[in-house]
């Protein structure tokens, strides 16, 4: 049985598709690797001062979680917060890079863990 041309053509098609996307996915993966300092810099920022923002609108000021999201600055979209109403506590997470917990301390506010009194 012979091969169409179309089918020759589809499959010409695919596998260039496949070469593209394994060329650009190589081209993400270094651009990655070339700034992961950056990327871990602002990753460590962001969480620490979305955590501490966070936990004071929760538990200093009283609002609502989802409405403390409203708080996080530009550009901060990646990150999210989970709170943990027990230990007022709010932990927000950078993915796969960066995660930090801002605890209520009285007396104190929202301090950053690990604290040192």
């Amino acid at each position: 049985m012979a091969k169409s041309p179309a089918s020759a053509g589809r499959r010409s098609r695919t596998r260039w598709g496949l070469w593209m996307l394994a060329i650009i996915a190589a081209l993400v993966g270094g651009a990655a690797f070339a700034f992961r300092s950056e990327i871990d810099g602002y990753g460590s920022i962001a969480s620490a001062y979305s955590a501490r923002v966070a936990c004071s609108c929760r538990f200093v000021a009283g609002r609502p979680l989802e409405d403390c999201a409203k708080d996080k600055l530009a550009g901060m979209e990646a990150v999210t917060l989970v709170e943990d109403v027990e230990t007022k506590s709010v932990t927000a997470r950078f993915p796969l890079v960066a995660s930090a917990t801002a605890t209520y301390r009285e007396g104190y506010g929202c301090v950053l863990e690990p604290y040192e009194n």
